[in-house]
């Protein structure tokens, strides 16, 4: 079939699958003896219907439809937030020129390798680093890069002593899960009354075993940590080092830069900074910049510029491969085509937006907000509301929930994040939203929601005991 002219497949494709199934006969009967499924789930035929092209376009529309996506309407989880991709960079993504085999000799794709490099270099222009790795295929997975860069780099110095990675209350819960699979020991440390670190609590943690700090700046609560100098000089006096997590670089996009701030490596959360897939099991990407004393460690390939092109390197004590090839490289090239698209101009009023919608949704709405002020999200507080069930109740209205019940520092926690993406009315009907509920009465919130495909289901039963394939309905097989 591979042979075949394109139309050709699609032929090949409709009389060999599809006209079977779609026979003169208004069903088709189709075997499933050879199925190899627990008997106790298997038929002996399968009943299916003669439908026509539009009935089947209709059927998957509809399912699509059942789920809810960035371009369905407002998506305020905070934190993780999903931002609205622009259909532009996926048309960029499939230009012929991007289809190329990853394992092509470097002077075949010198165009590829030209694009990674500007990426790299912008990427480290926006962050203030010296060098960036690509290979990262999300946030996460930059942050576990990010630790073994931190492990080489003390171990390359023989202090083999440092096992502890301090990590703020209010970090994102991939900060301490890197650390771990990293082998450090974590070290949490409470915030103090205003949200942000709590400087005496670090200083007690810091020892000559800490290998690192990892913060986000903003933080969580959204908060611009204001003694972030302070901090790095402390890390750094113990012999640590800073890192950041990029997940709320769209704050700051262009108007600061996390090494001007102290931190020594960063990963950066494309997703969330410059609208590429988020991931969730398929593509993603999560660059990580690291200043000069740590380049030697980055994963191999880098990219760099030589006197005849563009050529790929190790770097001499490199930590080895993250992922296979470039990293997720369609991911990247929407990246690089949105910050290209925007410009600097257009980065900087990306961050001013983000912040500004924040601030302008959390003036309208009626949930208290206990600390201020914030930047590109807030924290309210659902009171003697349940946040989840506050969450559940936004489906109704259109809206997705933002994130529940975290972080732990405010009581039933809301935390919302527009980003830049909406405008006046969304915020607005999201405001309204946000206010109906607030004054909506228990037997509401708790039968919520009520206009989805799916109701309220079982939580607690769905975590305790997961069926997650049909081995989990008969432990024996």
């Amino acid at each position: 079939m591979s042979n075949l002219p394109h139309h050709d497949q699609a032929k090949w494709i409709s009389q060999s699958v599809y006209e079977p199934l779609l026979s003169e006969k208004n069903m088709t009967e189709v075997s499933l003896e050879h199925v190899p499924l627990p008997s106790n789930l298997k038929r002996n035929s399968l009943t299916l219907p003669s439908l026509s092209e539009p009935e089947i376009a209709r059927h998957y529309t509809r399912l699509s439809q059942m789920t809810y996506g960035v371009d369905s309407g407002p998506y305020l989880l905070g934190s993780c937030t999903m931002k609205y991709n622009p259909k532009f960079t996926e048309d960029v993504a499939v230009l012929p020129g991007c289809s190329i085999h990853p394992d092509r000799e470097p002077h075949t794709i010198q165009g590829t390798l030209e694009i990674l490099h500007t990426l790299q270099e912008h990427l480290a222009t926006i962050g203030g680093m010296d060098a960036v790795t690509l290979q990262p295929p999300a946030g996460a997975s930059g942050e576990f890069t990010g630790i073994l860069i931190i492990r080489a780099f003390h171990e390359s110095r023989g202090d083999f002593s440092r096992n502890e990675i301090i990590i703020p209350e209010s970090a994102h819960g991939t900060n301490p899960a890197s650390a771990t699979l990293g082998g450090y020991n974590t070290v949490e440390i409470p915030s103090n009354g205003e949200g942000r670190v709590n400087i005496d609590a670090l200083q007690a943690a810091l020892s000559e075993n800490t290998a690192a700090l990892m913060l986000t700046n903003p933080n969580t609560l959204g908060l611009f940590e204001s003694e972030i100098e302070l901090i790095a000089s402390m890390v750094h006096d113990m012999g640590g080092l800073l890192y950041y997590d990029g997940a709320n670089l769209n704050a700051l996009l262009g108007r600061s830069r996390p090494r001007d701030m102290g931190f020594d490596i960063m990963h950066y959360n494309v997703h969330k900074t410059f609208a590429t897939p988020h991931g969730g099991g398929g593509p993603g990407a999560g660059p990580v910049g690291v200043i000069s004393k740590l380049e030697t460690f980055l994963p191999a390939p880098i990219v760099i510029k030589t006197t005849s092109g563009f050529d790929l390197f190790t770097p001499e004590n490199s930590i080895g491969k993250v992922h296979g090839f470039y990293g997720n490289w369609l991911c990247l090239i929407k990246a690089l085509a949105y910050i290209l698209r925007l410009g600097d101009s257009g980065l900087l009023d990306a961050s001013a937006k983000a912040v500004l919608n924040a601030n302008y949704l959390g003036s309208k709405i009626q949930y208290e907000i206990p600390f201020r002020p914030f930047y590109h999200e807030f924290v309210a507080s659902s009171g003697e509301q349940d946040a989840a069930e506050v969450a559940k109740r936004l489906l109704d209205y259109g809206v997705h929930p933002p994130t529940t019940k975290w972080p732990l520092i405010v009581s039933q926690a809301l935390l919302v994040e527009p980003t830049e993406s909406e405008n006046k009315t969304t915020l607005d009907q999201i405001a309204a939203s946000f206010n109906k509920i607030s004054n909506e009465d228990q037997s509401t919130l708790k039968s919520a929601p009520n206009s989805t495909t799916v109701g309220k289901i079982d939580q607690a039963t769905a975590a305790r005991s997961p069926i997650l394939s049909w081995h989990s309905l008969d432990p024996s097989l």
